[in-house]
């Protein structure tokens, strides 16, 4: 099992934090994915924890169409995707 962070920005945050898409395309394949955001409202930058089994799973969901398709629905600007793993 590994740890991510990852973050972006969000067109909609609210949007986003409450969309079950994360949850549809993750817990079936054993990921867990805990969505976070600025308490205050101030900021379109988010961030998830992932727990995955392996690097290599996350990366393989992530390049399928229908995670591109989630991610375009809930207004994710993937060019801000910045991804931190533990070791």
């Amino acid at each position: 099992m590994i740890h991510i962070i990852a973050t972006h920005e969000v067109d909609d945050v609210e949007h986003w934090f409450t969309s079950p898409l994360r949850k549809e395309l993750f817990e079936p394949r054993g990921i867990k994915a805990t969505a976070f955001r600025d308490p205050e409202g101030n900021s379109t930058l988010t961030a998830v924890l992932i727990e995955a089994p392996d690097m290599e799973t996350f990366q393989r969901i992530l390049a399928e169409p229908k995670s591109q398709e989630a991610a375009a629905s809930d207004g994710v600007r993937l060019d801000t995707l910045k991804v931190f793993v533990a070791n």
